[in-house]
């Protein structure tokens, strides 16, 4: 695959040419930032809202983005608006197997809408909970959450849509009720939502396939193309090595306008978009090193150092009050590139 695509997936995830104005804007226009590991997304927000970690802090204490289970069973930053619907539209697949699971862990459908009426009394009237005291609520009323039902118990409350985590306090999530946070909700149809989805996928990480978007939403291919029919207008199409991708009609002229910061050195999280948001990572994470980036395919994805497109190296922050990086090059690094790298460290968000 030439590098082209690539550099247009910079341009279209705001990586590169004028950032988005609001922490919430960067995440409302990626539609969904993976959340799993919180440091490594506010930093991914950050790093497209031109702005401070603190500052995607902030966003999620005043309620503009929240955090949840809103696809594929995993954490996700969303604008708050977002949340509803995107529950409604994309957990029926993962809540089928959610039975299965409670069986597993020892949990039984009894104890679950117990779970729900002791969750839903405790966080009632604005009150707020992280993890540790919403489970020992939950089993203060009368649920076992010993082992791994505590963190199911969580997980599901959350997937259906009862709960979600908003503020924080001393470095803690809270867990607040996802209808007194988000008091104005979009609420779309089913047929609207599976276009507002293609649409904004297509639009925030073109050039993409309708694979990119399965993978990425956990939905099935008729979905995706239902989606793509209504969104198909407000798109273009672009054949890729003989494979039909869609994407932002203005995302070549961004590029365009910011070819310097595209050829340029990028600092990435683990768990970036960029990186993770496809089903086929081969334009931007060249096939021979991918293993280098989710070792032994683990699922954890790895920080990564991104040169005119593509990877090069994975990195960390060092220990020590200095905590110099880290890097391990998939290549010998030329001395100008590894001396941006160090400088585009020193001047991460």
């Amino acid at each position: 695959m030439t590098p082209e695509p690539a550099l247009l997936r910079l341009a279209a995830q705001r990586l590169i040419g004028p950032p988005a104005e609001t922490p919430a804007d960067a995440v409302r226009w990626l539609t969904a930032v993976q959340g799993q590991d919180l440091p490594g997304a506010l930093l991914s927000v950050a790093l497209r809202a031109g702005c401070t970690r603190a500052a995607v802090t902030d966003a999620l204490d005043a309620g503009e983005v929240v955090r949840s289970w809103p696809m594929r069973g995993t954490l996700h930053l969303t604008a708050a608006e977002d949340l509803p619907w995107m529950l409604e539209l994309l957990s029926s697949r993962v809540l089928a197997g959610a039975a299965g699971r409670r069986a597993t862990v020892g949990l039984t459908d009894s104890d679950v809408v117990r779970a729900r009426e002791v969750a839903a009394a405790a966080l009632a009237g604005g009150r707020r909970m992280g993890r540790a005291e919403l489970v020992a609520a939950l089993a203060g009323g009368g649920v076992p959450t010993e082992g791994q039902r505590g963190y199911h118990l969580l997980w599901w409350l959350a997937q259906t849509g009862l709960t979600c985590l908003g503020p924080t306090r001393d470095g803690d999530q809270q867990f607040v009720l996802l209808d007194e946070w988000v008091p104005s909700p979009r609420r779309l149809e089913r047929e609207q939502a599976l276009g507002e989805l293609a649409r904004r996928f297509f639009s925030s990480h073109g050039p993409a396939t309708v694979k990119d978007l399965v993978r990425w939403a956990g939905v099935l291919v008729r979905d995706v193309k239902a989606g793509l029919a209504l969104a198909a207008p407000e798109l273009e199409r672009l054949v890729v090595d003989g494979t039909e991708h869609w994407m932002d009609p203005t995302t070549p002229e961004r590029l365009a306008a910011a070819r310097d910061e595209a050829a340029a050195v990028h600092l990435l999280p683990g768990f970036d978009e960029l990186v993770l948001g496809y089903a086929d990572r081969s334009c931007t994470v060249p096939a021979e090193f991918a293993d280098r980036i989710v070792p032994c395919g683990n699922g954890v994805f790895r920080a990564t150092v991104v040169s005119g497109g593509r990877a090069v190296a994975v990195w960390r922050a060092g220990r020590g009050k200095a905590r110099p990086i880290e890097l391990e090059p998939f290549g010998e690094l030329p001395a100008d590139l590894l001396a941006a790298v160090h400088e585009r460290y020193a001047a991460l968000p």
